[in-house]
């Protein structure tokens, strides 16, 4: 007995027609009635009257129908649960992050699921977090770390890991320097060094300039957060940064930047129901950076 049998014969019952079903299963007629005809030679019955126009179930083919139904739900059951395991084994999952990550709990939580799954392919891509949300959307990116201005994109799964504020960083010695936070009207009026449109800090910068009516004097632009520090240290201009990516120069002076109402999040996004290897993924990631996922 093969489940090809029983697949034709559950057409030819469903659809009351030896052509009718052959069109369904995509084999011919004749391929259709000679499989059915060795199931029922094997079974020992006539599992279908066929001497009317109607393709009708005997007493035997109606008691045989919900076996094999049954049959061929384990076997698409067992195929599912096997390609599950060869997602696993032999898949490929592609993590996206933003340039210059600096983000240790990503790369414990990516250790982590390789010590578990060494077989599986990880690729590790960079870029700006917009190109990166779109390469989710696009599915060509199963999970991406981005920065984003006040809320995760919408119909995306996302675990939140950092609510910031906007920091300016100077040298010791700049005149920005003072004992409260420097008001984004003031902040303009100095030349700025920025990560590139398309990060969530310098998004939530550029929407609150724009809500205050405000042009910027942005000189320089770099893709690291490292390296608009080092560029703020040797006098190019005031870093906008966020309170993490400052608290990791103690050389340079963090001041808090007031007037900025848009927070700048860091978060891992993922389309719901992408794949087994992601689904395996994701436990290590809430682990390492804690749960705080939007559904």
């Amino acid at each position: 007995m093969e489940l090809r049998q029983l697949e034709y014969f559950l057409a030819v019952a469903e659809e009351a027609n030896f052509t009718r079903a052959a069109e369904r299963v995509h084999i011919s007629q004749s391929g259709v009635s000679a499989q059915v005809k060795a199931l029922e030679t094997e079974l020992g019955a006539e599992l279908l009257d066929r001497s009317g126009r109607i393709a009708r179930l005997t007493a035997a083919g109606a008691a045989a129908l919900p076996y094999a139904r049954v049959a061929l739900d384990a076997a698409a059951d067992l195929r599912e649960a096997i390609d599950e395991i060869n997602g696993l084994v032999r898949g490929r999952l592609t993590v996206g992050m933003v340039t210059g990550c600096e983000i240790t709990p990503l790369f414990a939580a990516l250790a982590a699921f390789h010590r578990e799954h060494p077989a599986l392919d990880l690729e590790l891509v960079e870029g700006n977090s917009a190109d990166l949300i779109a390469s989710v959307i696009a599915g060509t990116a199963d999970l991406a770390l981005v920065g984003v201005a006040g809320a995760v994109p919408p119909h995306l799964g996302a675990l939140v890991v950092a609510d910031e504020g906007l920091i300016a960083l100077v040298p010791p010695d700049s005149p920005v320097v003072g004992p409260a936070g420097l008001p984004l009207t003031e902040l303009v009026s100095y030349p700025l060094v920025t990560l590139p449109e398309g990060t969530g800090i310098r998004s939530s910068f550029d929407e609150a300039c724009v809500t205050a009516g405000l042009i910027p004097d942005v000189v320089l632009v770099a893709s690291a957060p490292g390296a608009v520090a080092e560029l703020a240290s040797r006098g190019m201009g005031v870093a906008v940064l966020s309170e993490s990516m400052a608290s990791v120069h103690p050389g340079l002076v963090s001041v808090p930047i007031t007037g900025v109402d848009v927070p700048a999040l860091l978060a891992l996004v993922w389309r719901p129901r992408s794949s087994p290897a992601l689904d395996a993924l994701l436990p290590h990631c809430r682990r390492e950076f804690g749960d705080t996922t939007t559904p």
